[in-house]
């Protein structure tokens, strides 16, 4: 595409030639067009400059298309609907939508999230695709180049300033441990005795990286640097069996237990020595895709699920949800 070419281009001047190859009358495509005869006279002569030909020669009281203007006419009006189309706003139909949203839902939040969402859209929006990923390789520049559309993540200490982070829960961090753990023989459990038995983890963030609220987040940390991190995995089903059958020790948000019907055989154990301190999860995504129809229904369906988890969950409420988003600056 030679761009200098379509430099010269004013789109004005082909809406122009519409009216003229329609009317074949100055005059009558200048009504047309609400402006005056010399105006279209004016546009008329520099369509002739454009096209480097005639276009029109007069006939009586009107005008006769030359062979250019009559192979232009078989086109221009394709062209000029491709034009509007381009220019209005999308449309979007869920029911109809067949696109596909990349979104990541790191550490043990798509366990309980994906599947709730999934029914929804089987509902909702039957032909979108979705793509998840527990783990990626720099999650915000994916989010920038667009090879991720979303993620549900606990909240980092810093973002750049191009994502806009939306609040969806607050959860005290825990230990999770077998039902006949010998911690649970204690009268009080205190860190030493959390650092005596293996700790199991997630493949996920680095602690350090985590934005904790309320209470004392340095006593947070420095559990996480005694803790003896023996045992790593990507599964949160193999986590969860790992726990049920050791004594390992796996950190993970006590809404866990209710969501999976857990307490049969797990029970949390509260960390002690942080105060009130919790963590909270939030949704990211980035400019780009803020007024993209089919985005904001998705993010739209994040935000509606989270709420309907929060109250089935019966988790405190987050006044004015929706307000909170805002930009990471």
């Amino acid at each position: 595409m030679e761009i200098r070419e379509l430099g010269r281009l004013d789109l004005n001047l082909l809406v122009a030639l519409e009216a003229l190859l329609e009317e074949r009358s100055v005059s009558r495509a200048a009504e047309r067009l609400y402006i005056t005869q010399s105006a279209m006279s004016k546009t008329l002569g520099r369509l002739r400059e454009l096209f480097d030909d005639q276009l029109f020669v007069r006939r009586g009281s009107g005008m006769v298309p030359t062979p250019r203007a009559e192979q232009i006419e078989a086109s221009l009006p394709d062209v000029l609907q491709a034009v509007q189309a381009m220019v209005r706003p999308l449309s979007f139909d869920p029911a109809t939508y067949d696109g596909q949203m990349n979104i990541l839902m790191q550490g043990h939040m798509g366990v309980w999230f994906l599947p709730a969402l999934m029914a929804r859209l089987q509902s909702y929006a039957p032909k979108m695709r979705v793509r998840a990923f527990s783990r990626i390789e720099d999650p915000f520049e994916q989010l920038s180049n667009g090879n991720l559309d979303f993620a549900l993540q606990i909240e980092r200490h810093h973002y750049p300033p191009d994502l806009e982070l939306t609040t969806l829960a607050f959860a005290r961090p825990v230990l999770l441990a077998r039902r006949k753990h010998p911690l649970f023989k204690l009268d009080e459990v205190t860190l030493e005795d959390l650092t005596q038995y293996p700790h199991l983890s997630l493949l996920s963030t680095d602690i350090s990286e985590v934005s904790f609220h309320e209470g004392d987040a340095e006593a947070v940390l420095e559990f996480e640097r005694r803790a003896p991190h023996h045992y790593e995995t990507d599964d949160l089903q193999t986590a969860l069996e790992i726990v049920r059958k050791t004594d390992c020790l796996f950190p993970a948000p006590p809404m866990f237990i209710e969501q999976f019907n857990l307490s049969r055989y797990i029970s949390a154990v509260p960390i002690p020595g942080i105060g009130d301190v919790s963590i909270k999860y939030v949704a990211v995504r980035h400019q780009r895709v803020i007024g993209s129809p089919a985005h904001d229904f998705f993010y739209e369906q994040i935000i509606e699920l989270t709420e309907e988890i929060r109250d089935r969950l019966g988790l405190p409420d987050l006044p004015a949800l929706r307000k909170q988003r805002k930009l990471a600056y």
